[in-house]
């Protein structure tokens, strides 16, 4: 008797919408599922994950079981029970489902019941949840799926597969956080995006399940940039009793992986009979419903067949996803918009020096995967670069060919800030010109001067604050508009084909606080570090110092963050993003994940930032920072109404158009909640100096 299965989990960069794309990604995946040996394959949808309001439109729902049929029909799906995604159409109910399907006949569809409704999900939009637990009904296949099955209805709900060796039951995204889960055993089909140190959570609910019920289980992850914000970062992983016996790559190039496990089925059942608890549990729920398959995943003869071993999960550090995430999310960007590289602003900064090594990230990745004899990769590259002989080995020389790099001089530019930008292009290899934007803002001030008879000026030479204020934000527009000139025809100047995406680099801090200039350099068409941290950031830069032998870097971080918009004092510069800002990048960090992961407005982020800043702030310069911090969040709020799409990485982020929805037209003087914390404030100061711990 057959005790050892194989078994694969598949990662596959699908693409919204990309039919005809995604049907070959499976179908490839299934095919090296079969090449292994594996008798049950999960893959990823047919649709693709971020649809969105997609899918209220028939043809969605119509082409996912035109999808469905090819899969059906297709040899490689022989002898292998696949498991794929697609919305359903049941009783004029929309459903998120997963089909579950064998040698041309569809054995369950079985509908997601918990929905995912928070932070980047609105899966309520479009679907309903199955709420009819360990129950199912009949389903009436469409015409198209009756004439290659040959059935008329199938199971519909919440239900297992009982094989003639082992039972298979499911879960579905969201279904792996909920608190009452039901899968007991084998495979999980997941949309879960990358976001900085969560691969933890991902593998410990995993391994921990598996540790309390025993079992098989199957973690197949969507991977790449579906059409959004945000990077599915695959990780798929075969776990068993608690154990990881596989683990796919967090970050790839690879449209296709497909991850397999061999396992002895007698190892888990000699671990569940130990488990007296889960024994009793499971004596006296209610039974799930029983779909019969005459079909076995292990063979008789398997005594020689070697099982698979544990393995250790390997981690990155949060500088390594950076390193390596974005830059994914860069690439998918790059080849399916069908653009011939990158423009970046090089202001000799942090921010725009991060995503410079990104996309030099970028070229590594690339010039490892052709290397790797990753031919989908070989073939986007060609294409991009118009150059059909083309076989990228050297990633500065690739930087060279993708990224355009621009330093915009004007008379508020120190020189060390254009050496720093020109050393570090030179390190990495990229396109860079050097322009004066001087011409252009004494153009555009003259034409106001023209037209109203006043010239405004600096602070610095006598001006009001708006003058000042306004004199800053023409030269950052001006720059706006120049990368797009130059996106748009520096490679026509060059005699190559094409056009360039223009990046943005903006952090995540600076956009929560709205310290950027409407429609300037902060416009772009994606910003691959919008969603990341100046600290994080930081970190990251050191990485690129180290790991990728750009010492230029070293001066870039030892450097004070500074917009340089304002005149240079003796040739050096006065102004500093801290110090304009009026607040540190480390207190940003914790305002904004006190305002979005806390659920803090100011009195309750007051009461918070009085204990845990005791020891360094009184209660009054807290309530200072938390008026200031508010005043100006609130103030510049309308921004993030135009903000550039960039990566999600981070918990906190304040992109409104996905992920953070609040309104962007507030009073920022905020009376009643600063008259509550100057309540608070008053009577803490009455006390005297005491424990501050009961404040609430």
């Amino acid at each position: 008797m057959g005790r050892k299965v194989t078994v694969a989990a598949c990662a596959l960069n699908q693409w919204a919408l990309d039919f005809q794309g995604n049907l070959q990604r499976i179908l490839k995946s299934e095919s090296g599922a079969a090449r292994w040996g594996a008798h049950l394959s999960a893959p990823f949808l047919c649709s693709g994950y971020g649809c969105w309001d997609h899918y209220y439109e028939s043809d969605t729902l119509l082409h996912s079981l035109q999808v469905l049929a090819a899969l059906l029909e297709s040899p490689v799906t022989q002898d292998i029970i696949c498991d794929v995604g697609m919305p359903v159409l049941h009783r004029n109910v929309r459903y998120n489902c997963r089909v579950i399907f064998l040698n041309r006949r569809i054995l369950l569809i079985r509908p997601k019941m918990a929905l995912a409704n928070e932070g980047n999900y609105r899966e309520l939009r479009w679907f309903t949840p199955w709420s009819r637990s360990r129950q199912t009904e009949e389903y009436f296949l469409p015409r198209m799926i009756q004439d290659v099955t040959k059935q008329e209805t199938v199971p519909f709900g919440d239900a297992v597969l009982a094989t003639r060796d082992t039972c298979i039951g499911s879960e579905i995204c969201e279904e792996l956080w909920t608190p009452h889960r039901s899968a007991q055993s084998l495979p999980t089909a997941s949309g879960s995006h990358h976001v900085l140190r969560k691969a933890h959570a991902r593998v410990d609910l995993v391994t921990m399940a598996t540790t309390k019920n025993g079992g098989i289980y199957l973690l197949a992850n969507q991977k790449g940039c579906d059409g959004d914000r945000l990077y599915y970062d695959g990780c798929a992983l075969i776990a068993m009793n608690g154990h990881i016996f596989a683990q796919g790559s967090q970050f790839s190039l690879d449209d296709v992986e497909v991850l397999t496990a061999t396992l002895d089925l007698e190892d888990v059942r000699s671990y569940r009979a130990e488990i007296s608890s889960r024994n009793l549990a499971a004596s006296r729920v209610s039974p799930y419903p029983r779909v019969k398959v005459d079909f076995a995943l292990s063979c008789r003869e398997d005594l020689l067949e070697p099982p698979s071993e544990p393995v250790e999960w390997m981690y990155h550090s949060p500088a390594e996803e950076i390193s390596l995430g974005p830059a994914c999310w860069l690439w998918d960007f790059l080849r399916r918009s069908r653009q011939a590289g990158f423009f970046l602003p090089l202001s000799g900064g942090v921010d725009s020096a991060a995503t410079a090594c990104l996309v030099y990230s970028m070229c590594r990745q690339v010039c490892e995967a052709v290397r790797n004899g990753n031919q989908e990769v070989l073939a986007d590259v060609r294409a991009i670069v118009d150059q059909l002989s083309y076989t990228p080995q050297d990633p500065r020389d690739l930087c060279g060919r993708l990224l355009t790099t621009c330093y915009m001089a004007s008379e508020n530019s120190s020189q060390e800030t254009c050496d720093r930008a020109k050393e570090l292009a030179q390190q990495i290899g990229s396109h860079h010109i050097g322009l004066n934007i001087d011409p252009a803002v004494t153009a555009v001030v003259g034409i106001f001067s023209l037209v109203t008879g006043k010239r405004p000026l600096f602070a610095a030479h006598g001006g009001s604050s708006r003058e000042n204020l306004a004199l800053q934000n023409v030269q950052a527009r001006l720059r706006m508009v120049l990368a797009y000139l130059f996106a748009q025809l520096s490679l026509w100047a060059r005699g190559a084909r094409g056009g360039l995406l223009v990046l943005g680099s903006a952090n995540v801090d600076e956009s929560l606080l709205g310290y950027l200039t409407k429609y300037d350099c902060s416009s772009a068409d994606i910003n691959p570090i919008g969603g990341i941290s100046k600290t994080d950031l930081k970190a990251f830069v050191h990485f690129c110092m180290e790991h990728f032998q750009l010492p230029a870097l070293q001066r870039i971080l030892a450097a004070p963050a500074t917009a340089e918009l304002e005149p240079l004092t003796d040739g050096q510069v006065s102004q500093t993003d801290e110090e304009d800002m009026g607040m540190t990048y480390a207190e940003l960090s914790v305002y904004g994940r006190l305002r979005k992961i806390a659920k803090a407005g100011p009195y309750s982020m007051f009461c918070k930032l009085v204990n845990m800043w005791k020891d360094a702030c009184s209660p009054r310069q807290v309530a200072d920072k938390v008026r200031q911090f508010f005043s100006k969040y609130a103030m510049n709020r309308h921004k993030m109404t135009t903000l550039t799409p960039a990566y999600h990485a981070e918990s906190y982020s304040p992109d409104d158009n996905r992920f953070d929805l609040r309104p962007f037209l507030y009073n920022s003087s905020w009376p009643w909640q600063f008259r509550c914390i100057e309540d608070q404030v008053h009577q803490l100061e009455s006390r005297g100096p005491q424990d501050l711990d009961g404040v609430d």
